[in-house]
């Protein structure tokens, strides 16, 4: 009997600036394709193609939605800028991988968001965003920290009844944080996970979704044990994804 091929995870990346679009490079982080491939997947960087999303889709098992140096629009959310001077916008990506999440869940894919990931995960289930931390919420954590990414800046409680703890195995852990907008509570479609101690929202869920969720801070550079468990679930979801796609084919 032979093996099933390794689940297929596609990544979406950031794009640098260039003086023509042709010039520009699409590029990931190298800790983001080793987060897969370490655990047995198969990353796939997805250049930005609005044409391609449905022919992506057809050849990845999940979807990697990750975090960079920007901020979804506040128009997707219905709100103004509060904080126009805070905020940076990439309207191509944002394109990009709101068109990506929004097949991906037609298809029931699983879908794993970090960072900014998770908030436009959270925006396309409804919710709004605190659009500067330092300016809404009273805090005493520094949720954009100063020090090396591979470092706990802070702790986060997950509540037990989610499947980010039955992933993590644990109720309480510390993490980095690079992030200086938050996701403004649940909604009908969005499940809180976990939160900091000043109640800023660390993770979310989809909860009618196979699977669909997203982390705030950033699991990929390992700063906890249990960091890999979140790539080993989305790996495990990519090869049932992949197995009812196979039947979906032959039957």
């Amino acid at each position: 009997m032979t093996s099933s091929p390794p689940p297929r995870i596609g990544i979406t990346p950031d794009r640098s600036a260039a003086a023509s679009d042709i010039e520009a490079l699409f590029f990931v982080r190298r800790n983001y394709c080793a987060a897969i491939s370490d655990n047995g997947g198969v990353p796939l960087v997805l250049p930005y193609d609005m044409d391609a999303v449905e022919t992506y889709l057809d050849q990845i098992d999940g979807l990697l939605i990750t975090g960079g140096m920007f901020d979804v629009n506040p128009a997707l959310y219905g709100m103004p800028a509060r904080y126009p001077e805070k905020m940076a916008l990439k309207e191509d990506r944002t394109a990009f991988e709101q068109a990506m999440l929004r097949a991906a869940i037609a298809r029931d894919m699983p879908v794993l968001g970090i960072c900014g990931g998770m908030q436009l995960i959270a925006v396309e289930m409804g919710a709004k965003l605190h659009q500067h931390i330092p300016s809404d919420i009273t805090t005493g954590i520094e949720h954009k920290q100063a020090e090396d990414c591979d470092l706990a800046s802070h702790a986060i409680y997950i509540h037990q009844d989610s499947k980010l703890h039955e992933i993590m195995g644990v109720s309480r852990c510390e993490v980095n944080s690079l992030h200086h907008q938050s996701v403004f509570g649940p909604t009908d479609q969005v499940k809180i996970a976990a939160i900091a101690d000043d109640g800023v929202v660390e993770a979310i869920e989809v909860p009618s979704l196979s699977f669909c969720m997203g982390v705030q801070w950033h699991p990929e550079y390992r700063v906890n044990a249990g960091e890999k468990n979140l790539f080993t679930a989305l790996l495990a979801a990519a090869r049932e994804s992949a197995a009812r796609k196979l039947i979906a084919i032959t039957a």
